[in-house]
């Protein structure tokens, strides 16, 4: 454990990371040692990961999904996300394998950690989504998915449910990768500017 806060990255999360995400040893190192700057016990607070997700989008209020996807990536449930939870995370909202991205997407979707996803937690999370979107970009959406509440019923008439229905992990990605507008749905595309972001931040 000693070496998680002396500077440098164990060589096994080291090995890990580089065979489990698309960076390379030289960018791990890079960000390990920002991270160590921001989060000097080694780990990432709710607040904090809401922080930095705040920085990204100043003119919206991304703290509900924030708290989604810290969720959704915080996999021993302690409350905090170690540096390979955040690579990870980074990862895989950023450019992960599609497969990948969507078990981690219905992680997302599933709130209550049941295994299904319910409409209920479908809008949820849309409106999380719609709350980063600014209102002028909101403005220019088609007009069947302008609203949190649209776009939550486009999502769940494409799975062909009843309102008390319930969506399956299998029939969720299954679904998702037949019909690529509803993988545009059920996301939002931020990672582009989170990666400019975090350059900035390397240069």
């Amino acid at each position: 454990m000693g070496n998680s806060k002396s500077g440098a990255l164990s060589k096994e999360i080291l090995e890990d990371l580089k065979s489990n995400t698309k960076y390379s040893e030289t960018e791990l190192c890079t960000w390990y040692q920002c991270f160590l700057k921001e989060c000097p016990g080694g780990k990432i607070s709710r607040k904090q990961f809401e922080g930095i997700y705040a920085s990204f989008f100043p003119n919206a209020d991304p703290s509900a999904y924030a708290r989604h996807v810290f969720r959704s990536f915080d996999t021993n449930a302690d409350g905090t996300l170690d540096f390979k939870e955040y690579i990870v995370a980074l990862h895989l909202t950023s450019g992960g394998k599609t497969l990948q991205k969507l078990e981690w997407a219905f992680a997302l979707y599933d709130v209550d950690g049941n295994g299904t996803i319910s409409k209920n937690e479908i809008q949820e999370i849309v409106k999380s989504i719609f709350n980063m979107i600014p209102e002028e970009d909101q403005k220019g959406l088609p007009e069947d998915e302008d609203t949190p509440e649209k776009r939550s019923e486009k999502i769940w008439d494409f799975f062909g449910k009843k309102d008390n229905d319930k969506i399956a992990e299998g029939e969720f990605i299954q679904g998702v990768m037949d019909n690529k507008d509803i993988l545009r749905l059920i996301q939002y595309d931020e990672p582009q500017k989170i990666k400019d972001k975090l350059k900035e931040k390397r240069q």
